[in-house]
C-alpha cells in the first residue's frame, strides 16, 4: 500500500480567494461556495488541478470567489466552455456553475447536449426560481402562480424541471440538495465529482431578497423517502411524483463518460490553409 504519510492536507479555506462575496445578505449561494470549498478540501486535489466555470448571474461569480483556475463566461456558454476544457484537459477536475436562468433558459440547449455527451464533469446549478441579479423576473423553473409586479398574477407557464430533463437526456449522476444543508451539500458534490461522466448538481438556494418566501424552503425540504437507484425507469418514476423538495442523489448511471482522444502532436495547418484560399 502506497504510503500517504507525505500527501498534502487541504483546507476549505485553501480554495478561497481574498476576494469578499458581493452577494445580498442571506443569499443561499453563500452556503453554496462554502460546500464546494469544503468538498474541494475533502477530495485533497490541489486548487491548480481545479478548473470553475461559469456563465452570467449570481451564482456564476464563484470562479472569483475561488482559488482555483477560474472562467466566467458568457451568458448560458458555461457548459461548452467545461466541456471544450475537459476535453482538451482531462487531467483537471472541471466545476461549472450556473443559475437556473443561465443554465435553463438561455443555457437550456447546451444542458441537454452535455447531458447526453456525458463528459467527465460536474455541473452545479443554483436554482432560486427567480432572475435575481436582474432585479426579479421569473425564470424557466419560477412556479406559473407566483405574483410579481413584473409578472402579476403569474406567467401561468408550466416550470422547466431539471432533474426530469438531465434524466431522460442522459446525465450519469442526478441529485438534487438545499444550500442551507452544508453537510450534505458537501457530500454529494464529493460523490458528483469523484462519479464519472455528466454529474448534474441542483442545489435550491434562496433568493432572499425577490423571493422571501423561499425562506420557507428549510422548513420544507426532505430526504427523499426513496433510495437512489442505477435504473432509469425506477428514477424517472420517482421524479414525475417529486414534489420539488426531495433532497439526496436521485440517479447514479453506468455509463462509460465520453472522451475524445487528444494529440499533443502540432500539424502542419499548411493543407488547411490552402483549402481556404479563394
Amino acid at each position: 500500500m502506497e504510503s500517504t504519510m507525505n500527501a498534502p492536507c487541504f483546507k476549505a479555506s485553501d480554495y478561497k480567494s481574498d476576494i469578499n462575496p458581493i452577494w445580498c445578505p442571506g443569499c443561499g449561494d453563500f452556503h453554496v461556495l462554502m460546500s464546494i470549498t469544503k468538498a474541494l478540501a475533502k477530495l485533497g486535489r490541489p486548487p491548480e488541478q481545479i478548473a470553475v466555470i461559469s456563465g452570467i448571474g449570481c451564482s456564476s461569480r464563484i470562479p472569483a470567489y475561488t482559488n482555483c483556475y477560474g472562467f466566467h463566461g458568457v451568458h448560458g456558454r458555461s457548459l461548452a466552455v467545461a466541456a471544450g476544457l475537459k476535453v482538451a484537459r482531462p487531467d483537471l477536475t472541471v466545476l461549472a456553475m450556473s443559475g437556473d436562468g443561465d443554465g435553463f433558459s438561455i443555457g437550456g440547449n447546451h444542458f441537454l447536449h452535455a447531458c447526453r455527451r456525458n463528459v467527465d464533469m460536474t455541473y452545479i446549478v443554483m436554482d432560486n426560481r427567480v432572475y435575481g441579479m436582474t432585479k426579479g423576473q421569473p425564470s424557466p423553473t419560477t412556479e406559473p402562480d407566483w405574483d410579481s409586479a413584473l409578472s402579476p398574477g403569474g406567467t401561468g407557464l408550466s416550470p422547466f424541471h431539471p432533474l426530469v430533463i438531465a434524466l431522460a437526456s442522459g446525465a450519469n449522476f442526478v441529485a438534487r440538495e438545499f444550500s442551507g444543508d452544508i453537510k450534505a451539500c458537501t457530500e454529494t458534490i464529493v460523490q458528483a465529482i469523484n462519479h464519472p461522466g455528466f454529474s448534474f448538481v441542483e442545489i435550491l438556494s434562496p433568493c432572499v431578497t425577490f423571493r422571501p418566501d423561499e425562506r420557507e424552503w428549510k422548513n420544507q425540504v426532505h430526504l427523499a423517502s426513496v433510495p437512489e437507484t442505477d435504473d432509469p425507469a425506477r428514477a424517472a418514476r420517482r421524479i414525475m411524483t417529486d414534489d420539488g423538495m426531495n433532497t439526496g442523489i436521485l440517479y447514479r448511471g453506468r455509463r462509460k463518460p465520453y472522451f475524445a482522444s487528444v494529440s499533443d502532436e502540432e500539424g502542419d495547418i499548411s493543407a488547411l490553409e490552402a483549402a481556404f484560399e479563394i
